[in-house]
């Protein structure tokens, strides 16, 4: 009998057992330091308390909702809501407890629906400290292992050996443009996001949802903030400004955020190898706001007005390159001067619906107006000569040899206007773990467009004749014929296009044991039709297929593992029907990818402190590949379809509390991307960065906690360097040196949330610091492309490259109200 009733006690305490999860994890202050002694528990149960360590195991029942709380004598006694968890499984939770607080500062429970969509999030408040001389969200994606950018005046960015124009953007669901004549960085003003009204930054490197849109590389999805009360912020540097005004009323019904920014780029223009007077000056306005009708419907409105001037007036300019046993330099004089201007206005309205507790509908219609001009007469005459590399010549340094004596005429009249207006449905319905997104979307752009620009080249008192002018053999032979500009490009563009878009996707989340599963499966079609100069319509129609599936075992280390990819095509937009001579080709079909990207995720701890490791690999088969060249930042296409390419890649990302208190991370990447053109072989793309390493550092001063440091390092090794106008790229595949930069800010915080003060004058304040930046601190010149200048003796080319900035300093000062 005893031994029976020892049988059904076993077998009643693992039927118990079996029907249990547990939570676990660490509790801590705001100064990131373990507190003993917290009474953890729920409903009426005993609970458990956290040991010397902070940490802490509690045992709950599984598939069921509980209430959690954590109480101390002192601190506040806080509560969360733990969602049901499958049983044996085991729950993390990390809350932070503040002194005197009446509110819970951060809960993080890992493994979150991110996590399964291969998307990263960053931090908001990481947005405006990180040092770049681009600041705001694009300089923290450059930190990332498949994101590259050599331009550090540029917000534009490559993923995973694509360009510029392969990547979306959306800010509150709602698709935004960039302007299109735009060929260097210094012209290019200030990112569309505005950093101090972000609420949520996700960004998917590849194998994104059929919900995204039709881009080959990569996704950023930004979300704004919807105002609770009133603040402000405001920040000032050497560089310009911003200031930020956020509240709501109407009873709490209309939310409204507004952001006016101001910058200047003289402080880096002026720091650059060429002489110049540059008055380079962007203006920014935006607004954000939301209107709750009733409990089912509310209305957004998101607006911007952008003003990009750009003055530039070069005077001299000394380069020096080669090799230290063959040094040479280039010393240029300039006449002339460069005026542009960009005005873009954006206006949408978003409608969101809830029919009921499964269904939400979305109805979005937006407008982009982008009126641009780009002016320029700039004439440069150059002397290209060997420099004296002897160490005891009294003329060391200096040229004694010119190898090229010229001068280069550049002339351009570009305008462009163009409207884009769409309307767009989106729909949500879900049931249970299962959730079907689908959406429609109609879309209508008109361009307006005038190019007309040319270049003269005259070395050594002869004209440079185009490459493909077969008789000029000067200066053998004298040629009496008219001057012929050595590349010229002049037309004239009306072109209307009409998009049909729709997708649907179908996701869930279950589990298969004890193994947390979702999976995602969509498609979508996009239609086009081309009228472009009175020509015949061309109308054309692609689908894809995309899907993701992910898988968090059930083991005692965190894992997750996650596969995606599928059909990825870009249909033509504006830039990629306008071949090299400006010229729009009508037929140009759609870019096609084939793409599978495998993921892994784990989770850990170190030095009592949590960490993850991201670990993604990925390839990508191109067709149809429309061709392009890059100078500086802007990308002309061949319109031709006549290549096929690939990329493949490991991306790695380390992130974590290497300082307690502080998140940072490190980032690895190795890519290899080539195209074959015309069946001629393959070469490396202009985009073939083989190998990037980033970090992101923060730090502070354990003695002065106020004392706050940033550190931003980033190595690129070299991508090709393009080639002459008009050249054979196969004839140009010499590479450009390493990128190497390292921006350092260094900041007092007189007030914070975490750093509370008495002192009177700061009473009106919430926030409060004063600091500097130093931008490219080891002075390290990094070249963006090269100035093609024409020996006259062995009619060979020689790359010059264009340095980007050197060092420079900046004084800033952020405050909130």
């Amino acid at each position: 009998m005893k031994t029976l009733f020892k049988l059904l006690f076993i077998l009643v305490t693992c039927s118990i057992s079996a029907q249990q999860a547990q939570i676990r994890g660490i509790v801590k202050d705001s100064d990131n330091k373990p507190i003993p002694g917290v009474a953890i528990k729920y409903a009426n149960t005993k609970g458990t308390t956290s040991n010397f360590k902070g940490e802490f195991k509690l045992t709950i029942p599984s598939e069921t909702e509980i209430n959690l709380e954590f109480s101390h004598v002192s601190y506040k006694t806080i509560k969360k809501i733990i969602s049901p968890a499958p049983k044996n499984k085991t729950i993390r939770v990390y809350p932070i407890l503040e002194l005197k607080v009446e509110q819970i500062k951060e809960v993080v429970i890992k493994n979150n629906k991110n996590a399964v969509e291969g998307t990263i999030t960053v931090n908001p408040t990481d947005i405006t400290k990180i040092p770049g001389a681009n600041q705001g969200v694009e300089n923290i994606l450059m930190t990332l292992a498949g994101v590259n950018n050599n331009n550090e005046l540029s917000t534009q960015y490559n993923v995973r050996g694509g360009n510029f124009d392969e990547n979306l953007v959306y800010v509150n669901g709602i698709e935004v443009y960039r302007p299109f004549l735009i060929r260097s960085g210094q012209q290019e003003g200030l990112s569309f996001v505005n950093g101090a009204m972000v609420q949520n930054v996700k960004f998917s490197a590849g194998g994104f949802q059929a919900k995204y849109g039709d881009k080959l590389s990569s996704v950023l999805d930004i979300t704004y903030r919807t105002p609770k009360e009133f603040a402000a912020s405001a920040n000032a540097s050497l560089l310009g400004g911003s200031i930020t005004v956020e509240g709501t009323m109407l009873n709490n019904k209309l939310s409204a955020i507004v952001g006016a920014r101001y910058r200047d780029n003289s402080l880096f223009i002026n720091s650059k190898d060429t002489d110049t007077n540059a008055e380079p000056n962007f203006t920014d306005v935006q607004t954000f706001l939301s209107y709750l009708v009733n409990d089912k419907l509310k209305i957004d409105f998101l607006g911007n007005f952008s003003l990009n001037n750009y003055k530039y007036t070069p005077k001299t300019r000394r380069t020096t390159f080669g090799t230290i046993a063959d040094p040479l330099e280039l010393i240029v004089y300039y006449q002339g001067q460069e005026k542009d201007q960009f005005q873009t206005l954006f206006g949408a309205f978003k409608g969101s619906y809830i029919v009921n507790e499964k269904l939400n509908l979305n109805l979005t219609t937006s407008a982009y107006h982008t009126m641009e001009e780009e002016y320029y007469d700039i004439l440069a005459s150059y002397n290209l000569g060997e420099v004296n590399n002897d160490f005891g010549s009294d003329d060391f340094g200096e040229v004694e040899f010119s190898e090229g004596i010229g001068s280069q005429l550049n002339h351009a009249r570009n305008d462009l206007d163009a409207l884009i207006t769409n309307i767009e449905l989106k729909g949500t319905y879900k049931v249970k773990e299962h959730q079907i997104d689908f959406g429609v979307k109609y879309q209508y752009e008109d361009f307006k467009d005038r190019l007309k620009e040319w270049e003269v080249i005259d070395s050594v008192g002869f004209s440079v004749r185009p490459p493909n002018f077969v008789s000029n053999l000067q200066p053998y032979q004298p040629f009496s014929g008219e001057i012929e500009p050595y590349q010229s490009v002049n037309a004239q563009n009306n072109v209307t296009i009409d998009r049909l878009v729709w997708f649907a996707q179908y996701s869930k989340n279950t589990y298969w044991d004890n193994a947390k599963v979702w999976y995602n499966l969509g498609v979508r079609s996009h239609n086009w039709n081309v009228n472009a100069n009175n020509l015949d319509a061309v109308n054309q129609i692609i689908y894809s297929v995309r899907g993701q599936f992910a898988i968090k075992p059930d083991w005692d280390k965190d894992m997750l593992f996650r596969i995606a990819g599928g059909m990825y095509a870009q249909p033509p937009f504006y830039k990629e029907l306008r071949n090299y001579e400006g010229t729009v080709v009508p037929s140009v079909d759609a870019q096609k990818s084939l793409q599978v990207v495998l993921g892994n995720e784990y989770s850990f701890e170190l030095w009592d402190r949590p960490f993850k490791l991201i670990s993604e690999a990925y390839y990508k088969n191109l067709t149809d590949v429309n061709t392009y060249t890059v100078d500086n930042v802007k990308v002309r296409y061949a319109a031709n379809n006549n290549a096929t390419a690939y990329a493949a890649g490991v991306d790695l990302r380390l992130n974590g509390e290497f300082v307690p208190g502080t998140q940072s991370w490190v980032s690895l990447g190795f890519l290899k991307t080539e195209e074959n053109i015309n069946n001629q072989g393959y070469i490396s793309r202009p985009t073939d960065q083989r190998v990037k390493f980033a970090m992101l550092f923060q730090d502070y001063v354990p003695s002065i906690p106020n004392i706050k440091m940033y550190l931003n390092l980033v190595y690129n090794s070299g991508i090709p360097g393009g080639s002459p106008s008009y050249s054979d790229p196969y004839d140009y595949q010499n590479k450009l040196n390493s990128y190497k930069r390292a921006d350092l800010g260094i900041s007092y915080v007189f007030l914070d949330e975490q750093n509370p003060s008495n002192k009177k004058w700061l009473t009106n304040f919430k926030e409060f610091s004063i600091g500097f930046e130093i931008f490219n601190m080891f002075d390290v010149n990094n070249s963006i492309t090269n100035t093609w200048v024409r020996d006259s003796y062995s009619k060979k080319f020689y790359g010059i490259p264009n340095y980007m900035t050197s060092r420079v300093l900046n004084v800033k000062l952020d405050v909130k109200f």
